[in-house]
């Protein structure tokens, strides 16, 4: 911690970087051949498919089934900072195609699944993706498809490289799942056959010459407008931050660490922390592509997992699956004490892990956090602290002016894993003059250089670990038929954090069904961004918070007195 700071003012800074232990390559390729060389016949990863087959792959397997990913991609014309979309589950074809894409110098751009056919249209022409590699079917999705809608081209048989209008900078598609009847969309056998021809050398030579300060991945986070931001991180901010989270946890290769997580790679907490740690300590991923509470279980059962991730309301699933009372889960270690699972009568050993941590996507996690197991007198209910090269300020946000210690403001950062910009966006837009990046939530460091996070001072809702924006509901709401006034906010919620709750004014006269209108929204909108709730105002009551000058907050209060109440009829 820097003690050269102020005391009075909110600024502190982290160790330097140079003293920070356990950092190893600090490049996609690099960390890879890392851990290969480290742990090479050791088990890297685990699937169990539908069809009974069950899947490990080796660190050095691993490694061989990323490289021959990157030689088809470079047979596809990709090379340095070339774009390769990632739409699949949690699979071993992910990790592949992933570190794939970096072997072959190009840029992973990891997708949702939740998206549908529109939020993907809009992911891939902002994204620029050359190449997507993509799984067939999740669940009552057909990428293909969708696809297929999205670019009519893809129907079309006898076709060499995408020509498409529509996404010019498409070339070529390859997909895990059953073949379809066009040569548009490569089989991933067809993919990989591509690559025969690519000399191992040029792949190994490509990934020998990547920087750190290179741009390694592009994932997307909801930001405070309706369309999705593209966040580009360097090799550096990623990795630093999946050998930190090793040290963190205090993983290392004798804890034969056996990792399941409910959520999927793409986002970029579970890339970091659970991927990241695990492999960097020489662990296993066990890989369940969608999550299912009764499944979860007993995959957890069969593969001897230890540490488990989920978001609160799928701890919630699990505790209430019918299985949960008969599964044995006695090799669970490093499981956290706040879960269910830490008080699962066949547990018996239980850890605090980091959970004492402040980040975002933008910094590609944590920017400050505290160790596994430490004491509560030490982390006193906080967020952490600065983590090495880290340096923290809060600023009253309207003036901009560092606030004293104590008092709460915007929370600003800057460091390591600062993002190299907004895709589309010059930095300079993003970052202040000092350099640091302003986070829209509010907080304060205390005298120590704790920070405390009290919450969002921007709209963005946080709904079972995923963030909604609530201005991208709101205009799928206001363009169905009796929908005057749409405001959308989040209602503090036991499990999920917050739920969304879409607040309405109808035109004159009956109402929207609701059900219709959530089906409406389905058609627009991923999963986790339908609201939960649809409460319907007059006007008078929306115009006391709802006019453009609307107080969230007010809103807010407003709605959750409402459900509260379960008004009659208002309540859907």
């Amino acid at each position: 911690m820097d003690t050269t700071a102020a005391q009075d003012i909110s600024i502190v800074s982290g160790p330097p970087l140079d003293s920070e232990p356990g950092l190893g390559a600090l490049t996609l390729p690099g960390f890879l051949r890392e851990v290969t060389e480290l742990y090479g016949d050791r088990e890297a990863l685990t699937a169990h498919g539908d069809d009974g087959v069950v899947v490990r792959w080796s660190y050095t397997e691993l490694w061989e089934r990323a490289m021959a990913v990157a030689r088809a991609l470079r047979a596809c014309g990709i090379g340095r900072d070339g774009r390769v979309g990632v739409l699949m589950t949690n699979r071993p074809e992910w990790l592949a195609a992933v570190f794939g894409a970096s072997l072959a110098g190009g840029v992973a751009v990891p997708l949702s699944t939740f998206s549908t056919a529109a939020e993907l249209d809009q992911l891939l022409r902002l994204s620029g993706v050359s190449v997507l590699l993509f799984e067939r079917r999740v669940l009552s999705k057909d990428f293909a498809e969708i696809l297929a809608e999205l670019e009519p081209a893809l129907g079309q048989a006898g076709l060499g490289p995408l020509r498409s209008v529509r996404y010019p900078f498409l070339r070529r598609l390859a997909m895990v799942g059953p073949a379809l009847p066009t040569a548009a969309i490569d089989t991933w056998d067809t993919f990989l056959a591509r690559g025969r021809t690519e000399a191992r050398e040029l792949i190994e030579a490509t990934a020998a010459a990547t920087r750190p300060s290179d741009t390694g991945v592009l994932f997307f986070s909801s930001g405070s407008t309706s369309a999705p931001k593209g966040v580009l991180s360097a090799h550096r901010g990623v990795t630093i931050q999946m050998w930190r989270f090793r040290r963190l946890f205090g993983f290392g290769p004798q804890d034969d660490v056996r990792a399941w997580v409910a959520n999927g790679f793409f986002w970029s907490g579970n890339f970091a922390q659970a991927l990241g740690s695990t492999l960097a300590a020489g662990g296993s991923l066990v890989l369940q592509p969608i999550f299912d509470a009764p499944q979860a279980l007993e995959l957890m059962q069969a593969e001897r997992v230890n540490f488990p991730g989920a978001w609160p309301h799928q701890w919630a699933q699990l505790e209430a699956a019918p299985n949960w009372g008969t599964v044995d889960l006695s090799a669970m270690r490093f499981v956290d004490y706040h879960t269910p699972i830490a008080h699962h009568p066949t547990v018996s050993t239980v850890w605090y892990e980091p959970g004492r941590a402040y980040g975002n996507t933008e910094t590609f996690t944590i920017t400050t956090c505290y160790p596994a197991d430490t004491p509560d007198e030490v982390h006193a209910g906080s967020s952490g602290v600065a983590l090495p090269g880290v340096t923290v300020k809060v600023v009253d946000p309207i003036t901009d002016a560092v606030t004293a210690r104590g008092e709460s403001g915007e929370i600003c950062v800057k460091g390591p894993t600062l993002m190299l910009g907004y895709l589309g966006m010059p930095l300079s837009e993003t970052l202040d003059a000092d350099g640091y990046f302003h986070t829209g939530d509010g907080g304060y460091l205390d005298a120590t250089g704790r920070l405390y996070w009290k919450g969002r001072l921007t709209d963005i809702i946080k709904t079972g670990g995923a963030n909604v924006s609530p201005l991208e509901v709101d205009e799928a709401l206001i363009g169905y038929p009796g929908v005057k006034v749409a405001r959308t906010v989040g209602v503090p919620h036991d499990t999920l954090g917050e739920m969304v709750v879409a607040c309405l004014v109808p035109h004159e006269g009956t109402p929207p069904d609701p059900d219709a209108l959530r089906t409406h929204l389905r058609e627009r909108l991923a999963s986790y961004k339908i609201p939960r709730h649809i409460l319907f105002f007059d006007e008078s009551d929306i115009a006391l918070t709802g006019s453009a000058k609307i107080k969230s907050s007010d809103l807010r209060e407003l709605a959750a007195r409402r459900l509260s109440q379960s008004v009659r009829g208002d309540l859907q």
